[in-house]
Parts: structure tokens; sequence; C-alpha cells
């Protein structure tokens, strides 16, 4: 066993990092100064994993796969895990994301029998078939109102089609109707045994806790096995997007729209580096304070629904800007010009340090929240990033050089896509 105490210079606040041979790695902020407790399972299981290689046999699943076996794993012999968090006054959840499934709760009371409790989620897979045939009703459902009835999902996932060609970030989380019909008991045992291996699970805790509570909690989470880790397999991506512009109709009252730029992907501390760089230009060039957004909103091109933000993983990278219009390409050749002018003069250094320090300050503050405190060791984690402070560490280090070199490499007009989803015609 490895135990690393990893200190933030500028709050005081540690985090310590416990790492064993065949046991999940433990990440824990003891803050004794708050009421609450926020812990955070995750496992490397994420929509993506669909196809991977183990022992030299490859396994595909269906589309949805992942996100089916989070809803099924709150059914256990025992009775239903949420209703057992509830009896100790835990609120917890659940969420499956493109390359993780996270199991958390929150609590004030009751600390060790509810951080005892989540490993147990994980732990006791129970898939009786008229449940599974249940929960796949229920996941339709579920399928149908956000998938297939929300515009703003709509308009994601098919500039996801647009801008990827094979690679399975394409693809909605939780798979669509037909996929999940495929999905077996058999199929849900697979991709836990193997995946839900306590080798490739992080648990993140902070708040009112001690660090012999977590290493309670955690000590009955060990492999049997010594095999190596599921190799996930993904198929080659071209560079380039698939499609310059895909669109659709739905019964929306406005056309909606999503314009993303595809780019190199990178790992580790340089995908957060990356991103914060990717959040900070996006803001510099077209938000709400920056010429492009008030010129948009002046001439009823865009409204108070714009929105950027970057969309990013181990395996993907893509920036993206999205709201409603009625010309979005109209807004797609603004944004090209503001972003072309960027690299032909330089950027607004002020406005740039103005952002850098205000997104700076939102990352200090989140200290203050132990959920906010487990997310960040999570997702540092789930980056293989050693410190959960890199945020702040790497913000003061970001130049205008960056930022111009950042637009210059990641916002190409040939590199995006163009999603809308235009009103139905009246019939």
């Amino acid at each position: 066993m490895t135990r690393t105490r990893i200190t933030d210079p500028l709050t005081g606040e540690s985090c310590i990092c416990i790492r064993e041979e065949g046991a999940p790695e433990l990440r824990i902020m003891e803050q004794p100064g708050f009421h609450t407790v926020s812990a955070q399972l995750g496992v490397r299981c994420g929509s993506v994993c669909c196809r991977y290689r183990k022992n030299g046999q490859i396994f595909t699943v269906p589309a949805g796969t992942a996100h089916f076996l989070e809803h099924k794993m709150f059914d256990s012999p025992a009775g239903d895990m949420a209703v057992r968090f509830a009896a100790l006054g835990a609120s917890e959840n659940a969420f499956t994301a493109f390359d993780r499934t996270v199991y958390y709760f929150s609590a004030q009371q009751n600390i060790p029998q509810a951080l005892r409790l989540l490993p147990a989620l994980v732990q006791t897979p129970w898939f009786l078939p008229d449940r599974v045939d249940r929960e796949r009703l229920i996941i339709g459902q579920e399928i149908q109102e956000y998938s297939l009835d929300s515009p703003e999902d709509r308009v994601f996932f098919q500039l996801l089609e647009g801008l990827y060609h094979a690679h399975p970030v394409r693809c909605d989380v939780a798979g669509s109707l037909s996929s999940i019909a495929e999905i077996t008991p058999a199929l849900l045992y697979q991709l836990h045994r193997d995946f839900y291996r306590p080798d490739n699970m992080v648990l993140c805790c902070a708040g009112n806790l001690t660090e012999e509570q977590v290493l309670e909690a955690a000590a009955g989470l060990h492999c049997e096995t010594a095999e190596p880790l599921p190799e996930v397999l993904l198929p080659s991506e071209p560079g380039t997007p698939r499609l310059p512009l895909i669109r659709s109709e739905m019964d929306v009252g406005k056309t909606q729209f999503a314009l993303g730029f595809k780019s190199a992907p990178v790992q580790g501390t340089e995908l957060l580096r990356q991103t914060l760089l990717g959040e900070l230009v996006l803001d510099l060039l077209a938000g709400p304070s920056s010429p492009f957004y008030r010129s948009m909103l002046s001439q009823g091109l865009i409204n108070d629904t714009f929105a950027t933000s970057a969309f990013t993983g181990s395996s993907w990278f893509a920036l993206i800007a999205e709201g409603e219009s009625d010309e979005p390409e109209r807004v797609r050749e603004a944004f090209f010009a503001a972003a072309a002018d960027a690299c032909r003069t330089g950027i607004d250094e002020q406005r740039f340090a103005e952002l850098k320090a205000a997104a700076y300050g939102d990352a200090v503050l989140s200290c203050n929240s132990p959920a906010a405190c487990a997310e960040a060791m999570l997702d540092a984690a789930m980056w293989e990033i050693d410190s959960p402070f890199a945020r702040t560490a790497l913000l003061p280090a970001l130049t205008p050089e960056d930022a111009c070199r950042c637009i210059a490499e990641r916002l190409m007009p040939a590199q995006s896509c163009l999603s809308v989803i235009d009103p139905s015609p009246a019939e």
C-alpha cells in the first residue's frame, strides 16, 4: 500500500491518496469544519466501453449496456439499495457518462454505515429476467423523453453524429430503443464481471469524515483475480468531421443549433490544461461580454439560451457553441469570422486575464463544497492526474499565446460541424 498526501498551497486543503494492488484507489479530503459528507465511487466503465478485449478474446455489448447496468445495480436480494440509503438519511444517486459510471451519496449522519453501503452497492449483481425486462421499459421511456423528445439532447447527439465517424462517443449514453432490446441478464453479468473490479474503481470522499472510516468501508473491496483489466477497443477515427452540416426536423418552437469543432484528443494533465484553455477561449470569443455575443444578440440572431462548452475526454475533444437561432448559418459564419480575427490581430489580453481570474476564483471557491471536492478528486483520478488541485495550478500559467494557439488549432472551420433542428412544418 502507498499513501500520499497532496496539499494545495493556496487553500491549505489536502488530499490523501491511497493505492493498493487489487484494491480501488482511495482519495480522501478530511474536512471537519463541514457538517456534510460527500462520497463518489467511480467505475471506469462508460458508454464507450462497448467493445473490448479480455484474455485475447474480443467482446461486444449493445450501446447503452453500461447505463442499463447502472440502473440495475440498485436492485439487490437485500432490497432496493436506494431505500437502504434513505433509511440512513443519505441522499444517493448515480449516473453513466461516456468514460465512467459513478455512484454517490451525501449525508450528515450515519456516515460509517453509508460509506460501507456504497461499496456494497456495486458488488452484488442481481439481474432477474423479469426485472431486467421491467427496467427495459423504464429506460425506453427515458430514451423517448430525453433523447427523442428533448431538442437540446437531440441537437447535441446529432452534432456528435456529424463530428465523429466511428467513435462510440457519437452514440447516446442510454443507447437506443433497438440497442437496449438486445440487452440480457447474461450481458449485464458479463460487463459487471469484466469492469466492476475493485482495481478498476476509485472511491473519493470529502467532508466531515476520517481516513480510517474510508479505509474500513473499502476493506471488503479487493480483487480475487490477478487477470489484467479489459482493454477498451476504439475504432480508428479520422481527424476531420464526418459532415459539415447535419439537419433534421422536430416539433420545436424555434430552430435549435449546435456548432462543434473537432480536434485531436490529449490525455492526463494536458487534457485538463487544454480543456481549461478551450473553455476560456470560448468565453473570450463568444461569452456574454464578447463583441460577437453583443452583436449576435442585438441582431436577434441568438438569445439568452446561447452557451459554450468544452466536450472532452481521453479519446475525444470538441469545443461547442449552441443555442436557438432562426439563422444558424449566419451565427456560424460570424463565429468563424471572430476566430479568424483573433488569429489575425490577437486577443484582448485584458479580457483574457479577467476571465482567467474568474475561473481561478471559481476553482478556489469550489473547495467550500464537499460535493465539489469529491467530484474534483474523481475527475482527476479518471484522467490519471495525481493532484485534485491541478486546476488552480494550471490556470495561472495559461498565456495569451496559449489562447491564440488554441484558436488557430482547435477552432478551424474545416474541423466544424453545424447541427440544426428545424421546427416541423405546420400541417
